[in-house]
């Protein structure tokens, strides 16, 4: 495996747990699928459709996404919302990730935490 594909792998999996915290995160604002896409990827998480809906599916099955059918539009569309436990994981995640940024940061400088 070359550089450039061991870096894509390795950046896939980092990305993977934080596409989680970043819909968390957007849908705290009423949104649908389509729309999620596009705000993710405007702040710099490009993420798949094959992966997205599947993870809202997974998180509204955990009770940590709302949903509802909006017909305002000509096609009716589901919108997801974060729910109260959903900002509850959403925090402990918030957390436990900056925790992992202090760490990496304390490598970097030599220093223990």
């Amino acid at each position: 495996m070359d550089r450039v594909d061991l870096l894509k792998t390795h950046l896939q999996e980092l990305r993977r747990g934080t596409v989680v915290v970043a819909s968390l995160t957007a849908l705290r604002r009423p949104g649908y699928g389509y729309g999620l896409l596009q705000t993710l990827a405007d702040h710099g998480f490009t993420v798949d459709a094959n992966t997205l809906y599947p993870l809202l599916r997974r998180l509204e099955d955990q009770g940590l996404l709302t949903s509802e059918w909006s017909t305002e539009e000509a096609r009716p569309r589901k919108v997801y919302r974060t729910s109260a436990a959903g900002e509850e994981v959403l925090q402990l995640l918030l957390d436990d990730l900056e925790a992992v940024r202090s760490s990496i940061a304390s490598l970097t400088e030599g220093e223990p935490s």
